[in-house]
């Protein structure tokens, strides 16, 4: 299910901010926005659908190209979160959350009255137990797909904007090598990437 969202400028960009985070934090649920053809149209495609091939997500050594090898860096992208272009963002398939830290949260103009409760404790990165300000939905733009994310606003050391971990990967159906610098994810027949940058990542 995609939604036409590609040809909209963002809001603006976010850069680097030196501040709070933790872990990953979410649980995106869904994609939004779905184009739905039209019935003649949808049943052609689900005939083509019975003979295409299943897309298959991996790397390669020719993923390497253009990377600096041999690395131990992070995955670090560009992401649009709730419409603005947000640098540094770690992609972190070891986490079971999608996190901002309260400075993103601040610079994409929300509110606290904007945050829904959330009182688990996370641990941080220093081993410390966190209580989370409080959880916000935001839609996470890749490409042409829009899926919804629940973020867990977390005040505590990060180098890091966000964390995008197996929620929103799994939901986008992505997969991810901070050994390769990338993140490939299935859309409309093909698969497309997410570049990393090292010198972020540094």
């Amino acid at each position: 299910m995609r939604g036409d969202v590609s040809s909209r400028l963002p809001l603006g960009t976010i850069n680097v901010i030196f501040a709070a985070l933790g872990r990953t934090g979410s649980c995106p649920s869904r994609v939004l926005s779905v184009f739905q053809p039209p019935a003649e149209e949808h049943c052609q495609a689900s005939k083509r659908a019975r003979v295409d091939i299943p897309l298959i997500l991996g790397f390669s050594d020719e993923d390497k190209v253009g990377t600096i090898q041999f690395h131990d860096d992070a995955l670090v992208v560009m992401m649009r979160i709730g419409g603005y272009d947000v640098k540094k963002v770690m992609i972190g398939q070891g986490s079971a959350i999608d996190i901002m830290n309260p400075d993103l949260y601040k610079g994409l103009g929300l509110k606290p009255e904007d945050l829904a409760a959330y009182s688990s404790p996370r641990v941080s990165f220093e081993g410390r137990m966190v209580v989370p300000k409080g959880q916000i939905r935001l839609p996470v733009q890749t490409g042409m797909d829009v899926v919804e994310v629940d973020f867990i606003v977390v005040d505590v050391f990060s180098p890091y904007t966000a964390i995008m971990g197996r929620p929103w990967l799994h939901t986008l159906g992505a997969v991810s090598s901070t050994l390769h610098q990338k993140v490939k994810y299935p859309s409309r027949g093909q698969v497309l990437e997410i570049v990393g940058s090292q010198v972020a990542a540094r």
